[in-house]
């Protein structure tokens, strides 16, 4: 029973010795291990690794690669023209030993390189005209900006992978003032083209008309050629049939005539019995009284 008693206390304080003195690595981190604040090791593999108990602390690094969203930044061009610029960057601990001398933590280290990367983008990009900022060699300057930062962000154990802008937007009153520009040039460009198209409608319509005219100008023409023609030729028959047999002409023509005048019922003739109209219907007496 003594001897129980006393290696239980033994048995509690080695596990908790162990307990203390033993830390795991993971692939994502490297760890600096620190005595008294001082840094007495630096750990990049993953793996089981031990410490001096209640002596010495283990402080991990992030050796992924990681994304820093920096504020929006107002940027004036060469040209004088002012642009909102939201970028982002990327980068990694190389050194975690200076990362911890320098800047100590990630979140310190956050809002160095985002106050680095803004004075940089009003640096490179406020030598560049708006024109080029918003073009395919904006790129170029990108590349300028990384290699400035990276240089000074080595001095932080850090290395930048890469820099690049998101979005690029015009202050609110430029935009609105460009955006009044545009709508301007564009009813411009409307009313012009309505000036266009009334005029070219306006000719079409001249020319349709025209056109118009000229085919019902040939149509009376050719009716009036072909009504001449016609009236010609029936006169020719008539003469023919006259020359042939003129009692039978003069018959045919009275009966015409008795047709248009007498047909209809509304037409009233006083006319002698005697007259010549009526020399086919025979020979009409009056009755004796």
């Amino acid at each position: 029973m003594k001897l129980q008693k006393i290696l239980l206390p033994i048995i509690i304080l080695i596990f908790i010795l162990t307990f203390f003195s033993v830390f795991i690595v993971k692939e994502v981190n490297q760890a600096i291990v620190l005595q008294f604040g001082n840094p007495k090791r630096i750990i990049l593999n993953p793996g089981l690794n031990f410490k001096i108990p209640f002596i010495q602390n283990v402080v991990f690094i992030d050796k992924r690669i990681l994304n820093l969203d920096t504020p929006p930044e107002e940027v004036i061009a060469a040209d004088q023209k002012r642009l909102i610029v939201d970028s982002y960057a990327r980068f990694k601990v190389i050194d975690p030993l200076k990362f911890y001398i320098s800047v100590g933590n990630e979140r310190v280290a956050r809002s160095r390189l985002a106050t680095i990367i803004n004075s940089r983008l009003r640096n490179v990009l406020g030598q560049q005209e708006l024109q080029t900022l918003l073009s395919k060699d904006r790129s170029k300057q990108m590349t300028i900006i990384k290699d400035s930062v990276n240089a000074e962000a080595k001095n932080f154990g850090i290395e930048i992978i890469d820099v690049r802008i998101k979005r690029a937007d015009l202050p609110q009153a430029n935009s609105d003032a460009i955006y009044k520009r545009m709508q301007t040039e564009r009813e411009r460009e409307a009313k012009e083209f309505r000036a266009r198209g009334a005029e070219m409608a306006v000719t079409i319509t001249s020319t349709a008309d025209k056109d118009v005219s000229v085919l019902l100008a040939n149509a009376n023409k050719d009716s009036e050629i072909m009504k001449g023609e016609g009236d010609g030729l029936r006169n020719k028959i008539f003469a023919e049939a006259f020359g042939r047999d003129p009692e039978f002409f003069a018959f045919y023509r009275a009966m015409q005539a008795y047709e248009t005048a007498l047909i209809g019922g509304e037409t009233s003739l006083i006319l002698s019995p005697d007259s010549e109209f009526f020399k086919f219907f025979g020979n009409i007496k009056p009755k004796s009284q």
